[in-house]
C-alpha cells in the first residue's frame, strides 16, 4: 500500500477520477494526532503540526476504499450526520487553494464560504492517498473500540 503524493491540480483530478468524485462513499473512520507530547520528565514538547488520516469506503470497486493523509492541518471541521439521516457522501470536492489542500463533502463547497456551512471539510499543507480496498467492512482500522 504505497502512498501517492498529491502535488497539483492534475494529481487532484486523477484522484477524483479514480475514486469517482467520492460518489456513494462514506467517511468510515478518522484519526487525528499532533506532534506535541509530554515526556517522562513531564516536560512539554509543543510542536504545532496536526495530522489527520481518513478512511473512505465506497460502493464501487477499483478502488473500493482509500485512505487520505493530511499533514500540517490548518482547519478541521467535521459535522456528524443528523439523527435519522444517512452518512452517504454523494459528491465531494478536493481543491488546492492558496497553498492548502481542501477536502469537503460537498462538490459546490468553497473555502471562502467555509464558515457559512454545515459541510464537513478540512485543509492541510500536504496530502497523500493510497488504495486500501482490503479495508472494507465494519472492522475498525485505526483502533479498537471496547468498553464504551
Amino acid at each position: 500500500m504505497e502512498w501517492l503524493e498529491i502535488k497539483d491540480n492534475k494529481d487532484i483530478e486523477k484522484l477524483l477520477y479514480i475514486f469517482g468524485g467520492f460518489h456513494d462513499s462514506c467517511l468510515k473512520e478518522l484519526y487525528m494526532w499532533t506532534e506535541s507530547y509530554v515526556d517522562d520528565n513531564l516536560s512539554m514538547s509543543p510542536v504545532p503540526d496536526t495530522n489527520v488520516r481518513i478512511l473512505f469506503q465506497r460502493q464501487y470497486s477499483n478502488p473500493s476504499a482509500i485512505e487520505l493523509l493530511f499533514k500540517g492541518v490548518a482547519q478541521f471541521h467535521i459535522v456528524p450526520s443528523p439523527e435519522n439521516y444517512d452518512s452517504i457522501i454523494y459528491d465531494a470536492t478536493l481543491i488546492l487553494h492558496k497553498g492548502l489542500f481542501y477536502w469537503a463533502n460537498d462538490y459546490n463547497w468553497e473555502p471562502e464560504n467555509s464558515m457559512l456551512t454545515e459541510t464537513s471539510w478540512l485543509s492541510a499543507k500536504s496530502l497523500k492517498w493510497r488504495d486500501v480496498s482490503s479495508w472494507m467492512g465494519k472492522e475498525n482500522r485505526y483502533g479498537i473500540i471496547s468498553d464504551l
